[in-house]
């Protein structure tokens, strides 16, 4: 076993850059299996695959168009995300990609209301042929499903890339069974939910371990309670960033929006909860913002009832997004992150925020 996941996890275990997990070591197993598999895999001809390791298994392998993928879920800072990584580094396959799943669908969209401007005769399938031409192996990052519009096409879009051969590696939070969870219209989406299970290997990462709490803190990032003091130490840290500049507002425009960010630096900029997350902005928004900023400022982050949802799903997805652009983050909160949003519709979501936001105040993070 020269290449795929499984050598690089023991040589980080010997290297004492992480620590022995069975939970974790299960989950690169299946990681593995699939490196092999996908080795020699070209989805317009099929593979004749074997059922188990290494071809030990009796009997004639069996001939697939499609490899099954691979579904990895479980709590909030358990490796998931760092595992997948370690399999997409060296996956025998080309071409490949790595996305967030909420920019996976922003461009889906996009690219959707582009095709039906063009009087494209299915633009969901166009989009398809368009994905699988881009990457045979997809793995997507924190797979959830809020959004009326991604839950109503998902399943056609899923069932097309699937035909073409394109295999699918995710993790989330959730089960399959809980996507979507409560949304509005679910029933039109249980379909999709059974063609993903049928496409994808199940697996959950059930570690007792949550990584990302515990880690070294670095310099302070996160100021809380929001008050005074607290607006003091944002400015002087606003001050250390930008070598004492005062900032200038700059407008961003996104497909003929524009979003206002108030105070902007050079690679820095700074803005209210109130300017990001009770305005009606969207995924498409954040990623124009965390293109533009290597470090960002946000001021008075509120403690968030279960009346102002709309508001938690927006801070999310910025969070979501900072986080998946290694943004330098600095904040003033009411309360620390679990305790922001602890009530509502989006609560366990939000776990995986607080989790992130942790993180994001270790050296680690800070130092890059």
């Amino acid at each position: 076993m020269q290449t795929g996941p499984m050598p690089r996890y023991r040589e980080l275990i010997r290297l004492g850059e992480l620590n022995p997990d069975p939970e974790q070591r299960a989950a690169v197993e299946k990681l593995q299996l699939l490196h092999m598999r996908l080795q020699g895999y070209d989805p317009s001809e099929g593979k004749q695959v074997q059922r188990g390791w290494f071809g030990w298994v009796k009997g004639s392998p069996q001939k697939v168009i499609t490899l099954t993928g691979l579904y990895l879920y479980g709590g909030v800072g358990r490796g998931k995300s760092m595992l997948m990584d370690l399999f997409f580094e060296n996956a025998p396959v080309r071409p490949r990609r790595r996305v967030h799943f909420h920019a996976f669908m922003q461009e889906v969209q996009a690219g959707i209301h582009i095709a039906r401007e063009s009087n494209v005769r299915d633009p969901i399938i166009n989009v398809a042929d368009e994905v699988a031409e881009g990457a045979t192996l997809l793995c997507f990052d924190e797979f959830q499903v809020t959004d009326i519009a991604d839950a109503m096409i998902l399943g056609r879009l899923f069932e097309a890339l699937f035909d073409r051969g394109v295999v699918i590696v995710a993790t989330s939070n959730r089960p399959p069974d809980d996507l979507y969870k409560d949304g509005l219209n679910r029933q039109v989406f249980l379909p999709f939910i059974d063609l993903l299970k049928a496409r994808v290997d199940v697996h959950e990462l059930d570690s007792s371990t949550d990584y990302r709490q515990g880690r070294e803190e670095g310099d302070r990032v996160y100021f809380c309670p929001s008050n005074a003091v607290a607006r003091a130490e944002m400015d002087s840290a606003w001050r250390r960033e930008t070598g004492g500049a005062t900032g200038v507002p700059m407008t961003i425009s996104i497909h003929g929006r524009k979003v206002v960010i108030p105070q902007t630096s050079d690679i820095c900029g700074r803005a209210s909860f109130s300017d990001l997350c009770e305005q009606p902005l969207g995924p498409a928004d954040y990623l124009a913002i965390a293109d533009q900023f290597d470090v960002f400022f946000l001021d008075d982050i509120p403690v968030l009832p279960w009346s102002r949802n709309n508001e938690a799903k927006r801070f999310v997805t910025l969070i979501d997004t900072f986080y998946e652009a290694r943004i330098r983050f600095f904040c003033s909160a009411e309360a620390e992150p679990e305790n922001l949003y602890t009530e509502g519709t989006g609560a366990f979501e939000f776990a995986r925020t607080a989790s992130r936001l942790a993180e994001m105040q270790s050296t680690e993070w800070l130092q890059g």
